[in-house]
């Protein structure tokens, strides 16, 4: 991590995305993004691994302190996802895991270093000035924990792996999403194409979304509706195709 650097952008008001381009992930390499919601209670959406905690922390101190961190959250129990979860919980002495109720049952409950929140499905966290509802989404894109969260203030899709692409794109972009995704989709093979998957995919996009947040590649700008439809019809087509 010595070489690499986190990058700090607006995506939206009061939404900022984390970014450190790793040049040995694909050819093209790969951005791993975390996204801070700004409110009176900060909360932390994905931590990064551990080895990128140093560089993370000195990003989010840029925004609001590091030890006023309130929340933390994450789409599923992954490295990339939340590695550094306890070290922010040391860092951020008043802080806190959220998570859907299942995660916390079968992993967090055991890997947090203090008890975490079980969220009810479709809870809302009121954050002062910002609300984020959770949102489950089983095997969607991968793991039986998966969730995502909605900024509902904003319109912003707290979304983690879904539409991840590769290279060292811009910050955010009006641009289609879906052909890069789907490119990357061709590289990793890392969505569950289950018979649930498309109409998950269709779900989250009535909730007619302006912004994505996206793990890994540049934020969306735009209809979200239209691209996360436009994703379900492209992942039933490769299933049909397998």
């Amino acid at each position: 991590m010595d070489n690499m650097h986190a990058t700090v952008d607006e995506i939206n008001d009061g939404i900022y995305r984390i970014s450190t381009f790793v040049p040995a992930v694909s050819p093209e390499g790969f951005t791993f993004n975390q996204f801070l919601v700004a409110a009176e209670e900060p909360l932390l959406f994905h931590t990064g691994p551990r080895a990128m905690f140093p560089l993370v922390a000195e990003a989010v101190a840029t925004v609001v302190p590091v030890e006023s961190v309130r929340w933390i959250t994450f789409g599923h129990v992954e490295a990339d996802e939340c590695g550094s979860m306890n070290t922010w919980l040391a860092a951020a002495p008043g802080s806190q895991v959220a998570h859907g109720a299942l995660g916390c049952d079968v992993s967090l409950n055991d890997l947090c270093d203090r008890p975490p929140r079980a969220l009810a499905e479709g809870e809302v966290l009121d954050l002062g000035g910002k609300r984020v509802r959770q949102i489950s989404t089983p095997h969607v894109p991968h793991g039986w924990e998966a969730q995502v969260l909605f900024e509902e203030t904003t319109g912003t899709l707290l979304c983690g792996d879904l539409f991840s692409h590769v290279g060292h794109p811009a910050p955010l972009t009006e641009a289609d999403v879906v052909e890069p995704a789907l490119v990357a989709e061709e590289m990793f093979h890392a969505t569950c194409m289950a018979p649930h998957t498309a109409a998950t995919l269709r779900m989250l996009g009535d909730l007619r979304p302006t912004t994505l947040a996206i793990m890994h590649g540049s934020s969306f700008r735009g209809d979200g509706h239209r691209a996360l439809y436009d994703l379900a019809a492209a992942y039933e087509r490769l299933t049909l195709a397998a």
